[in-house]
């Protein structure tokens, strides 16, 4: 997974304020941010006149130093130690393409006289104005005014940071789409031009190259070997047979493989039936392993989830997974059964997985050719839930939160599954059934819907519905 975001300092300022608040400034937000974990890009101080972009000549100097370092920053801060300056600022972002926070300092009541006074809840007010006036996008969270060494300021920069990286995840963003969409699933269909309109690239690989791969490996190859361990040591393995376990070790190692040599961010597997009719195993372990070490991975093809699985890995810094709307949970109208056969993540599970057979596909199939899926249960958890298509050329969301709880599921409840509780369930099932949306919802854990939404809405130019 990427690391923390980090952010472009601005420093805006007005000269009938008192510009020796600047310094003071300057030190205050690096040592918070880098505090926080956060790498800071600070404008020369001796750049201008105060330390701070005030006129036009100043904001063209800010957008070159941007423009100077494109690429090693994910998001700006605009903090206004005084009241600022529009005409700096407009000059400053008139071309900026990543999220912009804007940060006021409070007055103190006792100094508020013209040599100490600040005015930047005025300023902000008047900054966020031309801002909209020029089409700018920007971020202005509560409360209007805060200080930098305050908790309300660092989880401000904690919601900024979650929005940034959905926004730098996603904006360059390419995933791989190991074989032809699944043939019984029309509802994972996709539109590749859209995507790519919105920054999204799709790879697209015929099994037969996966095969083809497979076969090359020598079975002593070194990798083999290493990923026989590293998938021996993530789950349970009793009743599986070696040829079963040489064969998803052999398939991990080419998946490894395409990831790498074709700069794959997530993929998206067809994952039935030819694996099993032709392997004779089902890739759900390693799609939990994947998930597991941020290397996203999705099932039956789907690749919008595999998108908005990422998204939701970026805004939570943890695992994420593709999981089915499969059963009611008895009565009860807020309460679902969330399923898949042994995708998840192995941190989402109340306890180490085990592999077994799809205990579906194996009726049709028989048994012994469908080992591979890491059966377990979804541990209590908070979550935020997210799922994606494109219709019309346009990409489209859904995000909400809701809770893992603990309720049981009977034991012969196949595959690995969590009883899922949203408020107003029926409401929300209706809205995303009329709007189209598969049958696949990711998921992962904490409640980061918020600052997903705006990545996704204001800044990358998705529609999004919310519950």
């Amino acid at each position: 997974m990427k690391g923390k975001s980090r952010f472009a300092l601005y420093q805006g300022n007005r000269g009938f304020f008192p510009a020796s608040l600047q310094k003071s400034a300057r030190e205050e937000l690096v040592k918070t941010l880098v505090g926080q974990g956060h790498e800071v890009l600070a404008f020369p101080f001796e750049a201008t006149k105060s330390g701070g972009i005030e006129t036009i000549e100043d904001g063209s100097k800010y957008a070159q130093f941007l423009c100077e370092n494109r690429g090693k920053y994910d998001g700006v801060i605009l903090a206004l130690p005084n009241f600022g300056d529009e005409n700096g600022a407009m000059a400053a972002f008139r071309e900026c393409d990543v999220p912009i926070l804007i940060q006021a300092y409070p007055d103190d009541l006792d100094k508020m006289a013209p040599a100490t006074r600040r005015d930047s809840f005025c300023g902000k007010m008047s900054i966020m104005d031309v801002f909209v006036q020029c089409g700018i996008d920007f971020t202005a969270l509560k409360p209007h005014t805060v200080s930098p060494s305050s908790p309300a300021f660092k989880e401000n920069v904690d919601y900024f940071d979650r929005m940034c990286r959905v926004v730098r995840d996603l904006r360059n963003l390419r995933v791989g789409a190991l074989g032809a969409r699944t043939t019984a699933f029309k509802t994972v269909r996709f539109d590749e031009v859209a995507l790519q309109r919105h920054g999204v690239t799709t790879e697209t690989y015929d099994l037969s190259e996966v095969f083809a791969r497979m076969n090359a490996l020598k079975d002593d190859d070194a990798k083999i070997r290493a990923k026989a361990e590293i998938l021996a040591a993530y789950t349970t393995w009793d009743g599986v047979p070696d040829e079963a376990r040489l064969n998803l070790a052999r398939l991990g190692v080419v998946i490894d493989d395409m990831v790498a040599e074709y700069a794959l961010d997530c993929v998206a597997v067809r994952c039935w039936n030819e694996m099993q009719e032709q392997l004779k195993v089902s890739p759900c372990v390693l799609a939990s392993e994947m998930n597991e070490r941020g290397v996203v991975a999705s099932c039956e093809l789907d690749v919008g989830n595999a998108i908005a699985m990422y998204a939701l890995q970026a805004a939570s810094g943890n695992p994420a997974a593709c999981l089915d709307w499969n059963n009611n949970y008895g009565d009860d109208e807020n309460k679902c059964i969330l399923f898949h056969c042994g995708p998840v993540p192995k941190s989402m599970m109340t306890d180490k997985g085990k592999v077994e057979e799809h205990a579906i596909l194996s009726t049709t199939m028989g048994p012994g050719c469908t080992f591979g899926c890491d059966v377990g249960r979804i541990k209590p958890s908070d979550m935020t839930y997210c799922s994606l298509l494109t219709r019309d050329g346009e990409v489209l969301v859904f995000l909400g939160e809701g809770k893992f709880t603990a309720d049981p599921i009977p034991a012969d409840f196949f595959g690995c599954a969590g009883v899922a509780e949203f408020p107003k369930m029926q409401e929300m099932l209706q809205q995303i059934g009329y709007a189209g949306f598969r049958h696949h919802v990711s998921v992962t854990t904490g409640h980061h819907m918020i600052p997903a939404a705006e990545a996704m809405g204001k800044y990358l130019g998705y529609e999004v519905m919310l519950f």
